[in-house]
């Protein structure tokens, strides 16, 4: 199991976003939905490594989050409110949580599994990494691909030459970021093996 434990970043002297947040969380598939725990806090709750690796890397990229990402195995059954969960999986998403405060990009993994708890965190951190050094122009590009449209499509949608399409998707990095959500997600899974 994956525990997310999202913290907002200077919440004492910012407004609470834990609201906006929860509604643009709503519609992930998760097992247990994504809650305010305590403070400016959510938790979620997925079996899905990919999952946890698309949510983690959206919360990083919005600036506002620090996301702490717990692997192993849960008490089951689950609680129906993710806030009642318990087992390892919560443990170490709290560790993750507080160790990601001190992280430059504000994620971190925390398992039973260190060695490829480690790797999914490298993994991750450099996804994060190069999520952070894209420009809002390479976004705008690399949403329109992850929404399933050709080049020509996405293109025309954002009103740019297919050859200015081209340009964007590589300074942007698409062409690592699908492999490296791949590569993230199947550290994630391992981890979640003793």
């Amino acid at each position: 199991m994956f525990v997310l434990t999202v913290d907002q970043r200077s919440s004492r002297r910012n407004a609470d976003l834990v609201p906006e947040l929860l509604a643009d969380l709503a519609g992930k598939p998760m097992l247990r939905a994504f809650e305010r725990t305590a403070g400016d806090e959510v938790q979620g709750v997925t079996d899905n490594p990919a999952t946890a690796v698309d949510v983690a890397l959206d919360l990083v990229r919005r600036g506002n989050w620090r996301v702490g990402i717990g692997v192993g195995p849960v008490e089951t059954p689950l609680p129906p409110v993710t806030r009642a969960g318990r087992g390892p999986a919560f443990e170490a998403a709290r560790a993750a949580v507080t160790r990601a405060k001190n992280s430059p990009t504000g994620l971190a993994v925390e398992g039973v599994n260190s060695p490829a708890v480690a790797d999914a965190e490298a993994a991750l951190n450099l996804l994060a990494e190069l999520l952070g050094r894209r420009t809002e122009q390479g976004h705008a590009a690399v949403a329109q691909m992850r929404a399933g449209r050709n080049q020509s499509e996405a293109a025309a949608n954002l009103g740019i030459t297919k050859q200015a399409m081209s340009q964007r998707l590589a300074a942007a990095g698409w062409h690592v970021e699908n492999p490296g959500r791949t590569l993230a997600a199947r550290l994630l899974s391992e981890a979640d093996t003793e």
